[in-house]
């Protein structure tokens, strides 16, 4: 049986069978645009906020979102692009809930424009946070 492929990063690496339930784990929303503004890639956290199926990677972004905003959607993939901007953000509330929704150019170490990443999180339970708890404050 062969060992799955560790994919190197900067500080440490990961196998498949740890990445994918890793970025699945993580309380957010991952999506990845290439520089094609083709969707190459989303996570499928425990609870999705924006409904997605297999077949929207392989799509242009613009085929994935309300007609209402397709020009904003295409400024914000320009002004990255064009470097005008590394990030965009918004914050909408759906079902009673705040959710926070953010882009960030995405570039290589010399600057090359590589792709969007969008990252969707609902923020409710974090703006109602008051005072700390503290790691020596847990217990289960």
């Amino acid at each position: 049986m062969s060992q799955p492929t560790s994919v190197q990063f900067d500080f440490g690496s990961l196998n498949q069978t740890i990445l994918n339930p890793l970025l699945n784990t993580l309380p957010i929303e991952i999506t990845f645009i290439d520089d094609t503004e083709t969707v190459r890639y989303f996570n499928n956290p425990p609870k999705m906020i924006f409904l997605r199926t297999k077949g929207v990677v392989g799509m242009k972004v613009q085929n994935c979102h309300p007609a209402k905003s397709l020009d904003t959607v295409n400024k914000i993939i320009e002004a990255f692009k064009s470097q005008q901007k590394r990030m965009a953000d918004f914050w909408v509330t759906s079902h009673g809930r705040l959710i926070y929704i953010r882009f960030f150019a995405v570039r290589d170490a010399a600057g090359k424009y590589l792709g969007t990443v969008e990252v969707v999180e609902d923020i409710t339970d974090i703006q109602n946070l008051k005072g700390e708890k503290r790691l020596l404050d847990w217990s289960d």
